[in-house]
């Protein structure tokens, strides 16, 4: 009807977009270019060189849309210094304390957040040609909180305080010992490799403690296996990016109203004003 009825076969098929995911995964050093991000144009180009069709950007950026390419922020990462044995046997371990927890012990995911005053800037939706100004204090203020994610309810428990050394974190181990699980026979603590969890301080409380607290240490630079940094993802995803509070005083109490909602149901949950 529109007179492109004998226009021939479309030129991108479906070889065509196995090399361009393809080198979407990778990075145009893998091609030989001296660069280390796509453009659609280079994308043309490399697409080109290995398949011989050339195609417009337009082209190129429908093909992208088409199979849910995202222009996104990479996630930085450090290599675990572990062998992968040393690394999966650390893991497997922690994984079938929590699949064979004997009846009256509990096993906790701990970690600590820092709370900024002047917030972090993250991704937000804005009108066409419009773009969103956040006011900032301009001198910061900090605030830490150590959290206890229990691994099989959800529940989560915290204490805060205005540094974070290991008194933060014996003041959470004896907050879990002597109010949120009091009951417990063992309180099994699954925590990283920050240099306040292996503390003096620590290892003094650790004898007051006795056998009813044992720390569990995840492998070096692997928070991917830590619980609750999700949690502390989801809290400053809805409460600290991007936020206008002018003290922080109003920023802690964002802080808790979404933590207290969060402890009452496990789940994520969107706070209302």
């Amino acid at each position: 009807m529109d007179g492109r009825e004998d226009n021939g076969d479309s030129k991108v098929d479906e070889g065509y977009v196995v090399t361009v995911l393809t080198a979407v995964a990778g990075s145009p050093a893998d091609f030989g270019w001296r660069r280390t991000t796509w453009t659609q144009e280079l994308l043309v180009l490399v697409a080109a060189a290995q398949t011989g069709i050339r195609v417009s950007t337009t082209t190129m950026s429908r093909l992208l849309r088409e199979h849910h390419v995202r222009c996104g922020r990479p996630k930085p990462v450090v290599a675990c210094p572990w062998s992968k044995h040393k690394k999966s046997r650390c893991l497997n371990a922690i994984r079938r304390l929590e699949e064979n927890l004997p009846p009256g012990e509990v096993l906790l995911y701990v970690d600590e957040v820092d709370i900024h005053l002047n917030p972090k800037i993250g991704n937000d939706w804005m009108l066409a040609g419009q773009q969103k100004q956040v006011m900032t204090p301009g001198q910061n203020q900090k605030h830490y909180l150590a959290g206890a994610l229990n691994a099989q309810t959800g529940r989560i428990a915290w204490v805060e305080g205005p540094r974070k050394t290991g008194a933060l974190l014996i003041h959470l181990v004896d907050h879990l010992v002597s109010r949120a699980y009091t009951r417990s026979r063992v309180i099994h603590l699954t925590l990283d490799n920050f240099k306040i969890h292996s503390s003096k301080a620590v290892q003094a409380a650790m004898a007051r403690w006795g056998e009813k607290v044992q720390l569990h240490f995840l492998p070096p630079y692997c928070p991917d296996h830590n619980r609750i940094e999700r949690l502390w993802k989801d809290l400053h995803d809805n409460v600290t990016r991007n936020h206008t509070r002018k003290t922080m005083d109003e920023l802690l109490d964002d802080v808790h109203a979404y933590l207290h909602a969060r402890r009452r149901t496990g789940n994520h949950q969107l706070i209302a004003a």
